[in-house]
């Protein structure tokens, strides 16, 4: 591997981190115009279009009929159960701030479960670097806004567990099962999937209501071309590249990128504790990614 080859491998998780930053940002502008599981159905058609096109310029080899269902299980948990459960949650009245810290334990959750399931070990130091980065994150979200008294309804609750576990255990499972897949075709197989759960759920309960506004169409093209295309393009080629709790690790590094992004784009207030705290989680970052 040259030199340069590998100076733009190295830049693969800062450039993920960016994109991934901005998914937030990217629903919070969408969300007043449509509803959580219609959006993402569209957003999955959209990005379905995408990736045939690239599969077919790009000539990408098709996974055999079992690799295929392995990419759509990957589709169900990382896609449907994440997406789906993160947004749920928060139409279901749980602070946006809660949610981003129950999904918040998905390295630690990651790195537990590939212990046990992948036989990936963990130094002590790495384990150190886990628990640090989520003090950080936890602190970032906590001072980030003003979550106030609400009542924690238990089927938000459970779409926030489901978010959890749905991106650990596909982030895994992919690692496990995905590993010779081509990423445009592979990728196909997991947005059709989780097109069709979204359109359940879709159709199942919400209206399906719409107001084509500049803005909603702005925010989800960013959705399809810079999160569910590129973003998720990078997260598939870490994962076959990288360890697993190496490459869940990288997404305790989202909130503080978010809370930057927030601070230049929209002038929010950065408080020495969220100053202190994004240092506390970098350092974490770094412990788990530090070669012995």
């Amino acid at each position: 591997m040259n030199s340069s080859h590998s100076n733009l491998v190295r830049l693969v998780p800062l450039l993920f981190v960016l994109l991934w930053s901005t998914g937030f940002i990217g629903a919070k502008y969408a969300l007043p115009y449509i509803e959580p599981f219609y959006l993402l159905f569209i957003r999955m058609l959209l990005t379905l279009v995408v990736f045939l096109g690239l599969a077919i310029v790009f000539r990408a080899q098709w996974p055999t009929l079992r690799q295929g269902g392995h990419q759509a299980v990957v589709g169900l948990l990382i896609h449907a159960c994440y997406l789906g459960g993160v947004f749920a949650a928060i139409k279901w009245q749980m602070p946006a701030g809660i949610t981003a810290i129950v999904v918040g334990l998905q390295p630690l959750l990651t790195a537990l479960i590939g212990w046990q399931w992948l036989g990936e070990r963990l130094r002590a130091v790495q384990w150190i670097g886990l628990f640090l980065g989520l003090v950080g994150v936890i602190l970032i979200l906590l001072n980030g806004q003003s979550t106030g008294s609400f009542e924690l309804q238990p089927q938000a609750a459970v779409a926030a567990l489901l978010a959890l576990v749905g991106i650990s255990v596909g982030t895994l499972y992919q690692k496990r099962f995905g590993g010779g897949v081509d990423l445009l075709s592979g990728s196909i197989y997991q947005y059709l999937a989780t097109a069709v759960a979204m359109a359940i759920l879709a159709f199942l309960f919400e209206e399906r209501a719409v107001q084509w506004q500049p803005q909603l169409i702005f925010a989800l093209g960013w959705l399809v071309f810079g999160l569910s295309v590129s973003a998720i393009l990078l997260l598939m080629f870490m994962i076959r590249e990288g360890e697993s709790a190496r490459v869940a690790s990288y997404f305790y590094l989202v909130p503080p990128v978010t809370v930057l992004e927030t601070w230049v784009l929209f002038g929010e207030q950065l408080s020495l504790i969220q100053g202190v705290a994004i240092v506390v989680t970098v350092l974490g970052v770094y412990l788990v990614l530090r070669r012995s």
